[in-house]
């Protein structure tokens, strides 16, 4: 009896907590890509310093966005603010190509 409360008190943690988790992953793995980009551009002399600064403050405005976000909503983000962060990243995504052409 109690193995089986305890599973299923678990399977229903893992279960609310998975599509938070699937959010999260998904907007990180975006910010780090781009990141990326914009630091090898840099490093190869395809974005001026400038530009790189320029692009970094864009990424860490789209991180404040986010990070406010999570904390008005108790750790997750509504789809109003998730379409905001999504719109902010094809922005900045399309200004670092853009940044990294000859």
């Amino acid at each position: 009896m109690k193995k089986t409360l305890i599973l299923a008190l678990s399977g229903l943690f893992l279960a609310t907590s998975m599509p938070a988790m699937a959010q999260t992953y998904r907007s990180d793995v975006r910010q780090y890509r781009q990141n990326e980009r914009i630091d090898r551009g840099h490093h190869t002399g395809r974005i001026s310093p400038r530009e790189a600064a320029r692009l970094d403050r864009q990424q860490r405005r789209i991180e404040r966005v986010e990070r406010r976000a999570r904390h008005y909503n108790n750790g997750r983000i509504d789809p109003r603010s998730a379409e905001q962060i999504r719109r902010m990243q094809n922005k900045a995504n399309r200004d670092i190509r853009r940044a990294n052409r000859w």
